[in-house]
Parts: structure tokens; C-alpha cells; sequence
């Protein structure tokens, strides 16, 4: 399970860009891609806001918290 991949799996649903999926949780385009390059992970804040995008858009959260859960416990 690979969070990067989870997040790009969510936006590509959503049938948004990097720019847009930015603007949807008030961050940067480059924090978006840093997050799909895999090289930092979503703070709390931002997994909170991702649950409630994909609960408000009908995608399980679960595979997405559960790759989040499994890369912030190795660091």
C-alpha cells in the first residue's frame, strides 16, 4: 500500500488536476505533487480534510488512511 499512489488514485477520481485538488484543501499545487512523489506526507489536518472530500464524493477513505497510518508510524 502506497499513500502517494492512494492520493493520486483519489484525485484522478475526482477527475481534477494537481492544481485543482490544491486548491480544493488550501494548499500548494507543489505540496500536491510532493505528496504523489511520495517525498512528504499529509499532516492531520489535511487527512481530515481528504476523509471529508471523499466521503462527500462517495470514495473510500479506508486504503488511504490505512497507507497514511502505516508511513507515519516509520518515521
Amino acid at each position: 500500500m502506497d499513500l502517494s499512489n492512494e492520493i493520486k488514485k483519489i484525485r484522478q477520481k475526482s477527475f481534477m488536476t494537481q492544481e485543482e485538488f490544491a486548491s480544493e484543501f488550501g494548499v500548494a499545487f507543489s505540496t500536491i505533487n510532493r505528496w504523489e512523489n511520495g517525498k512528504t506526507v499529509p499532516n492531520m489536518k489535511a487527512m481530515k480534510q481528504m476523509k471529508d472530500f471523499c466521503e462527500k464524493n462517495g470514495f473510500s477513505f479506508g486504503e488511504l488512511e490505512k497507507a497514511w497510518l502505516e508511513q507515519t508510524k516509520n518515521k
